[in-house]
Order: structure tokens, then C-alpha cells, then sequence
């Protein structure tokens, strides 16, 4: 156990395994979060919309840390990429940056939610279908971020 907690640690101070490491939570935590959303919205279950709503928060809202770690890993990465790396990396900073308002829009409309289901139940099916809306285009986002983040280190995913 020692062998893996003290490299784990290790890691843990550099930022790009730390982004790498978080990268998938706007995505999958999103994707499940819109899942759990429709579900709850076609079973009429204010918990779990509630539930759904936190899932989607914690999701679109993960993307500051995988942001801000992504930001500080940006010169290391640029350090042992080839060109081609190089120009994904850019590629994928410029969708993040584009992009980036999505996810906490959403992160606020899905709390919105969240108070709506415990304070203000009626306007809860509208909020939740905002946040479904707005869930899907956090995913996209994210998948196309990731796309050009696949790149980055994947010469078999260039095109």
C-alpha cells in the first residue's frame, strides 16, 4: 500500500495529472445528471430531481478545478509536446475558453433547481427542463473539448 500512496501523492503535486485525473467529471458527472434528470422529470419525483440537480451541479461545476489545473499544467504540457501536440493543446485551451460560461450557467440553474424543489415547487418542472436543456450542451462541450484534449497526447486520435 505504501508503494502506491506515496507516487499517488507525488502526483498529485503536478497539474496535469491533477486535470487529467478530473477531466472526466464535466462530462460523465453531466451526462448522468441529465439521465437521472429525465427520469426523475418523467416520474414526477421531486427528490429525485433534487438528486439529479446535484449530480448536474457537481458536474458542470467541476469544470473550475479541471480548469484551473488545466491552466497551470498548460507550460509543462507545451514542454514535452511535439508540434503537432502543441497545436491540439492550443486547440483544446480555445474550446474551453469558449465554452467554459456553459458549464457554470448550467451549475447555477441546476442549484436553482435544487432550491426550487425544497422552496418553490411549482416552478420546478421548468427549471429542470432548463436544466436538462442546458445539461446536453454542457456534454457537447465537454466532448468536444475533450476531443481536442484527446489529441494532446494521442497521435492516434489526430487527424
Amino acid at each position: 500500500m505504501k508503494d502506491f500512496i506515496q507516487p499517488f501523492l507525488e502526483h498529485l503535486q503536478q497539474p496535469e495529472y491533477v486535470h487529467v485525473l478530473l477531466n472526466p467529471l464535466p462530462i460523465y458527472a453531466t451526462a448522468m445528471g441529465v439521465i437521472g434528470l429525465i427520469l426523475a422529470f418523467v416520474l414526477r419525483s421531486r427528490q429525485a430531481q433534487a438528486v439529479a440537480c446535484v449530480i448536474v451541479f457537481i458536474g458542470s461545476a467541476s469544470v473550475w478545478p479541471v480548469t484551473a489545473f488545466g491552466d497551470r499544467a498548460e507550460d509543462r504540457v507545451k514542454a514535452m509536446s511535439n508540434k503537432a501536440a502543441i497545436s491540439a493543446l492550443h486547440e483544446h485551451v480555445s474550446r474551453s475558453d469558449q465554452t467554459e460560461w456553459i458549464f457554470y450557467l448550467t451549475a447555477a440553474v441546476a442549484l436553482a433547481g435544487i432550491i426550487c424543489a425544497w422552496k418553490f415547487p411549482k416552478l420546478l418542472p421548468a427549471v429542470t427542463i432548463l436544466t436538462i436543456l442546458l445539461a446536453i450542451a454542457c456534454t457537447a462541450a465537454a466532448a468536444w473539448i475533450g476531443q481536442a484534449g484527446g489529441q494532446i497526447r494521442h497521435s492516434e486520435f489526430r487527424q
